[in-house]
């Protein structure tokens, strides 16, 4: 228990600005670091849904309560996955060679293209949050696109040395962990969600997962850390497209 306990910790404190107690990284600790990384989103679910409800107890309108949601994750997560995806944009924008991607990966800076593609980001996710209605549904996607993270991470070999190499090395994420979370988010939304709008989410956050594969191996020959804050930042957006397009078809 104690063990399980120590990862969770792990997964937490990594991936969340959550307060959580020290724990040493370390091969024992970290063994079950991936199986709580999706229990990090239901906590930035959880927040994102409380807020909304919180918005409508006050009567926001739409843009202002767009405004709170887009900034829940990133409070929550502390920004770490957009860091990700700021980074692998500038790597993909330079259609350099794999070695010169993956060196641009490591460089803390960022580039223009990154600051562009991230203020892209911002813009289309507060912009489909100001026609999104299914707030439950959307806070599962984010115990979702945590779980297909996860799974890529055990499936994808690692590109380099890093964070997510260690993570790699150190903790495991089964198929059955990763059904057993579908089955709990799939339980969720049919309690309080839309059940074709979490549908379409879910077909296609697994149509982006097998596009992600393919492409951090065509590109970078492996995964990394940032690959997987990006593949996050990215999932989480065609996720809301996803739900927001079935809500506008059903209402025709």
């Amino acid at each position: 228990m104690r063990e399980l306990l120590r990862s969770c910790a792990i997964a937490f404190s990594t991936y969340s600005r959550i307060p959580m107690p020290m724990v040493e990284w370390n091969e024992k600790n970290m063994r079950h670091t991936l199986a709580f990384f999706p229990l990090v989103g239901a906590a930035v679910g959880a927040v994102f849904w409380g807020a909304g409800a919180l918005c409508g107890l006050l009567d926001a309108g739409p843009i202002l309560r767009a405004g709170v949601l887009t900034a829940v994750p990133a409070l929550v997560t502390g920004g770490i996955h957009l860091d990700g995806y700021c980074d692998t944009v500038d790597a993909l924008a330079s259609h350099a060679s794999r070695e010169k991607k993956l060196v641009i990966l490591k460089d803390s800076s960022a580039g223009a293209f990154a600051v562009i593609w991230c203020c892209v980001w911002f813009l289309a996710y507060f912009s489909l949050l100001t026609e999104a209605e299914s707030l439950p549904t959307l806070a599962a996607g984010f115990v979702l696109s945590r779980a297909l993270s996860a799974r890529a991470i055990e499936r994808l070999p690692s590109a380099r040395a890093g964070m997510g190499a260690a993570l790699k090395s150190g903790s495991r994420f089964p198929w059955w962990v990763l059904a057993v979370y579908l089955v709990l988010c799939g339980g969720a939304v049919w309690l309080w969600g839309e059940p074709l709008a979490a549908l379409a989410a879910l077909a296609a956050a697994a149509l982006f997962y097998f596009y992600y594969k393919s492409m951090a191996m065509r590109q970078f020959g492996g995964f990394t850390g940032d690959l997987a804050g990006w593949f996050l930042q990215v999932c989480e957006l065609v996720i809301l497209a996803a739900v927001v397009l079935t809500e506008r078809m059903c209402a025709i």
